[in-house]
């Protein structure tokens, strides 16, 4: 035992009484020592779990932009099937092995964007929506339930994870008081 506790009195008896309240002291100072260090290791260890949240969220955002990048890049590619396929004359002049070929093609292209998130923005007879939509001119119309709905798309839209990547490109009906 540690020689301070141990001390004895003139007739070398031992003081019962200072050495249990030499030793309560001693026991008070290492429980808060242990306290100190108990909450120390608490507060790193919450601060470890709270930094591998922050990096696993950091690494999701990370991979979502660069699919948002990915996305933008083959958005052109998708344009250009559109463009094929909707000159319904010249499409029609091809052998149809190979239109088929085509369209399958395009339609698996968009299944795969679907999946991850990609949803294509087609706004044909819906109302004009200018988060969504970007308005290239004004169609008269006659009836006016028509006023403000789309009756054409030039261009469709893409949004990812409900974030409007590019607007749909439309002509939007104006009823004609």
């Amino acid at each position: 035992m540690d020689e301070e506790i141990l001390e004895t009195n003139e007739d070398g008896e031992q003081n019962s009484g200072d050495l249990v309240k030499k030793l309560r002291e001693k026991l008070k100072v290492a429980e808060e020592k242990a306290q100190e260090y108990l909450g120390g290791w608490q507060k790193e260890r919450a601060e470890g779990v709270n930094a591998r949240k922050r990096m696993e969220e950091e690494k999701r955002e990370f991979a979502k932009f660069a699919n948002e990048n990915l996305i933008m890049e083959i958005l052109p590619a998708l344009d250009s099937f559109d463009l094929a396929i909707s000159n319904k004359e010249e499409w029609s002049k091809l052998p149809t092995s190979w239109t088929k070929g085509m369209e399958y093609i395009y339609t698996q292209l968009l299944s795969a964007l679907e999946i991850n998130g990609v949803k294509r923005l087609y706004p044909l007879h819906e109302k004009f929506d200018p988060s969504r939509d970007e308005a290239l001119s004004m169609i008269p119309v006659e009836k006016e339930e028509d006023d403000h709905k789309v009756v054409d798309v030039v261009q469709p839209g893409y949004s990812f994870n409900n974030k409007t990547l590019r607007t749909a490109k439309v002509k939007v009906a104006e009823f004609a008081k």
